[in-house]
């Protein structure tokens, strides 16, 4: 073979190297790009029925349901959706650790985290309450609450509520909800608090059925956003667009009837809102 010969080869080698390399790149962590094969880490609640549950390999949920849509509208496919727990102390390190690309996990938008992480959204709105036993009539309302013990999760937006508005309650703050409404089967908090929609979903459950209410009486207004990394107006956009397009085509009153909907929660006038611009 001669030298001529000898470099044609290698050049075209080199070629088909860096085409195949090209192809063939590793990806973003919590986002590959839709294809075949490659997949999409979106963060959610495993533990609130209604919303997000974790149920063996099987998700369910509101908050599930929606992601499923936008992840569609994204280009990925059903089985190309890796769910990711994440924790309300954890999702902003999450999104800025590109351990997920997406959070859809009851997510209320708010100033303080938009210092840190972006939102698509909002897709839903609901409203700060409180879960009590049945047969407790002292507790009506925020203003009742002095000298109780209250459950809430910590780095939730509820928590905060409490904090900054009624020093007076004795505030228990523990990592999930579930734990919480445990402790409250169990006589060791007087009442749990976060968003109406939540509570309505762990009060419907089997084995607290007859046992557990929801006062009905919101004192805030949470907007659940889809998490994202600050700054992707790219990705933002994608994500309006597509529950711009949820709602339009009547998937989203679907999937809210298919699953709050079984707590018999029903969502007030508010809802379904208008995703916010892109920023």
């Amino acid at each position: 073979m001669t030298r001529s010969k000898m470099w044609a080869l290698a050049g075209a080698a080199g070629a088909l190297a860096l085409v195949l390399s090209a192809c063939t790149g590793s990806a973003t962590p919590g986002d590959t790009a839709g294809g075949a094969g490659q997949k999409i880490k979106i963060g959610i609640k495993f533990d609130q029925p209604g919303l997000g549950l974790q149920e063996g390999n099987t998700f369910t949920g509101f908050d599930v349901e929606v992601a499923k849509f936008v992840a569609g509208e994204m280009g990925y496919a059903a089985n190309q959706i890796e769910f990711v727990e994440s924790q309300s102390a954890q999702r902003e390190t999450m999104i800025q650790a590109e351990q997920v690309k997406l959070i859809f996990a009851t997510y209320s938008i708010t100033d303080s985290r938009k210092e840190k992480v972006s939102f698509g959204g909002p897709y839903f709105i609901a409203g700060q309450d409180l879960l009590v036993r049945a047969d407790d009539t002292s507790i009506t309302g925020p203003a009742t609450l002095e000298g109780k013990r209250l459950c809430s999760v910590t780095g939730s937006t509820p928590a905060q509520k409490i904090k900054a508005d009624y020093p007076g309650v004795e505030l228990v703050e523990y990592g999930t909800y579930s734990m919480c409404v445990s402790a409250l089967e169990s006589n060791g908090v007087d009442a749990v608090t976060t968003d109406n929609v939540i509570l309505a979903g762990f009060a419907a459950q089997p084995q607290y059925a007859g046992k557990l209410r929801v006062i009905g009486e919101p004192f805030t207004e949470e907007r659940y956003g889809v998490g994202l990394k600050k700054g992707d107006i790219e990705t933002c956009t994608k994500v309006n667009d597509a529950i711009t397009k949820m709602v339009e085509t009547g998937a989203w009153k679907k999937a809210l009837a298919d699953t709050v909907g079984k707590s018999g929660f029903e969502p007030d006038d508010r809802n379904p809102p208008t995703p916010d611009a892109c920023s």
